[in-house]
């Protein structure tokens, strides 16, 4: 059974605790609303790195191209004057 205060891995553990109890898996997720793709990726995690794996990650890299040039970010929009 997994403990543990941190609000982020409490809905992940309580997953993996009910279906630990109940002793079904397809079960467990039908009660928490996820699928067993989602059991079974946090239950991997779980056995790699322990409950600390269970914190969500940021996948996505920076996307540099969206980026506004800081010299043109600093214009407001609304004090320009149209002529």
């Amino acid at each position: 059974m997994i403990h543990t205060n941190e609000k982020v891995i409490k809905h992940k553990a309580g997953l993996l605790n009910l279906a630990e109890e109940l002793g079904n898996v397809s079960k467990a997720c039908k009660v928490m609303g996820l699928s067993r793709d989602t059991f079974y990726r946090y239950k991997a995690a779980a056995d790699e790195g322990g409950v600390e794996a269970l914190l969500d990650r940021n996948r996505r890299s920076p996307n540099i191209k969206n980026r506004v040039d800081p010299a043109v970010g600093l214009c407001n929009p609304t004090s320009v004057t149209l002529i």
